[in-house]
């Protein structure tokens, strides 16, 4: 076991929280890691979400957000070496190991495009591949409406 930095991301969320009956609120920070940003921005929705729906608590939201960062934190070689080293701590468990088949989705997109030229190959006609990316015929001809929010 070796000592390293592993990135995180930090969620820090501003907020004045004012107590039942008083019109004025205490302000308070609170950080909290993740290991993903996506889990880290999910969170942040969900607490501001959660904050909004209080009437005595006011989110700052220009103070609120997720930023990536680095923590000192120790590094195991393999599984084998947390298990080896954590075996014996009270409350440990092995981290799961998700095997997750793909989606029907994902299988369809990899089916076409395993039938797909390469669109160097194509001439540039569509349909065609680029990589990984499906490349569609350009159908300038529609055009759609742009909705924006008031």
């Amino acid at each position: 076991m070796d000592i390293g930095w592993i990135q995180v991301f930090v969620l820090t969320l501003a907020e004045c929280v004012a107590p039942a009956g008083k019109s004025v609120c205490q302000e308070r920070e609170f950080e909290l890691q993740f290991l993903t940003r996506a889990d880290c921005e999910y969170a942040l929705e969900q607490l501001v979400s959660l904050k909004d729906e209080s009437a005595s608590v006011i989110v700052d939201r220009s103070k609120s957000n997720c930023a990536p960062s680095a923590r000192e934190s120790d590094v195991f070689e393999s599984l084998d070496a947390v298990n080896a080293a954590t075996k014996d701590k009270q409350g440990w468990r092995d981290p799961a190991i998700v095997e997750s088949s793909p989606s029907a989705t994902r299988v369809s997109h990899q089916e076409r495009l395993d039938k797909l030229p390469d669109c160097e190959d194509a001439d540039g006609e569509a349909p065609c591949k680029m990589g990984g990316i499906i490349i569609e015929e350009s159908k300038q001809s529609e055009s759609g409406d742009v909705w924006r929010r008031d």
